[in-house]
């Protein structure tokens, strides 16, 4: 049954004792979380672009600054 056509009535607590209901829910759930992530990465790489939009032509730090400033190797 389409998700459109499932009305409150038409889901009950019966349905929900359901092992596959439980198991379709718990596929739902990952799904969502998984599609969660995805949109908070597309998000990020929206604002990386932004960024490297708004600072084009400005002069970087030089690598070997960095890292000595950073002390990472």
């Amino acid at each position: 049954m389409p998700l459109a056509n499932i009305t409150p009535r038409a889901y009950n607590r019966r349905n929900m004792s359901d092992p596959t209901t439980t198991e379709k829910l718990q596929k739902l759930e990952r799904a969502v979380r998984d599609l969660d992530e995805r949109v908070g990465d597309l998000q990020d790489l929206r604002d990386l672009e932004a960024a490297i939009e708004e600072n084009a032509g400005r002069p970087g730090f030089p690598w070997e600054e960095v890292k000595k400033e950073l002390d990472i190797e």
